[in-house]
């Protein structure tokens, strides 16, 4: 399989935080949510596969070349988008596509003008004069018309209201649709998440705590509500994750619920009242309470 990025053993340490052997691989033509809290290392992990920031150990491989070596040659192919970049707002939309189709060879300008349309953008409005949402999905739009082969995008739903979210959303949906590209984005919102990757990563205190596909998070995960006796033989049972006792109820969240779980609490003396399925949000918190008490 040919992946958009791979990382082994990766760690970058700072004075107050450190990423810790990140292993980690995107399939090329994937999108991977990097789900965490604010200051899990969503944004330095970006930041090294930009070539902003240098690995101080393992490897770092992007588009099938490593870097810092071949950065120069990768982020021609890289689209990065951060909440802390920052348009000119003196400057029209227009102007910066024309400073973009200047510097990127394939800027693609019957796309460029098509998304202009789906988002909504005045080419001669002033960038200072956009919404919030407005300048996300302008950033969003120079970005796409370049084609570029792997896209970087940090928290890119941050500070919008829910009606721009959604907008934003839909719009990174449509091209999403239109061509096959690598994604890899980051949030701390799991909704956004849910809604539009292929594979989930967890990072929690600058390590991954759990990564797979997105369908085998929702089809592991099960909330169990129990009625019978607690016992230290519930914690022990293989993929429970958490326990809790309010007798006479039990609420137990699995990561490995298949066919045998039901057998195996009633074996135990519970009578199994209820088995729903777990949303993302339950899922990471769950997720992250237990690589704390490890």
């Amino acid at each position: 399989m040919i992946h958009a990025i791979t990382l082994k053993g990766v760690s970058k340490h700072y004075d107050d935080f450190a990423l810790h052997d990140i292993n980690l691989a995107l399939p090329t033509g994937q999108v991977m949510g990097l789900v965490g809290v604010n200051g899990a290392g969503k944004s330095t992990l970006l930041r090294l596969l930009m070539g902003l920031v240098r690995a101080d150990g393992g490897e770092v491989e992007v588009l099938g070349q490593r870097l810092p070596q071949s950065q120069v040659a990768v982020k021609r192919e890289i689209g990065y988008a951060s909440d802390d970049m920052r348009l000119y707002k003196g400057q029209t939309m227009r102007w910066h596509m024309d400073f973009i189709r200047g510097v990127y060879p394939r800027w693609d300008e019957a796309y460029a003008q098509d998304l202009l349309k789906r988002f909504d953008l005045r080419p001669q409005q002033a960038i200072g004069g956009f919404s919030h949402g407005q300048r996300v999905k302008a950033l969003l739009l120079l970005l796409f018309a370049r084609h570029p082969k792997l896209l970087l995008l940090d928290e890119p739903t941050t500070g919008l209201d829910p009606v721009a979210r959604g907008e934003v959303l839909d719009a990174i949906a449509e091209v999403l649709r239109d061509e096959e590209r690598s994604i890899l984005f980051s949030s701390h919102n799991t909704a956004d998440v849910e809604q539009m990757a292929d594979s989930i990563t967890f990072l929690q205190d600058g390590k991954i705590i759990a990564s797979r596909d997105k369908e085998l998070f929702l089809d592991g995960w099960r909330r169990i509500l129990c009625r019978g006796v607690m016992t230290d033989a519930i914690r022990r049972l293989a993929g429970v994750a958490s326990v809790r006792d309010s007798a006479p109820l039990i609420e137990i969240k699995t990561g490995t619920f298949d066919d045998g779980t039901v057998p195996a609490l009633q074996g135990l003396g519970l009578a199994v009242e209820s088995v729903e399925a777990m949303p993302l949000e339950d899922i990471f918190i769950t997720t992250v309470h237990g690589s704390r008490s490890e």
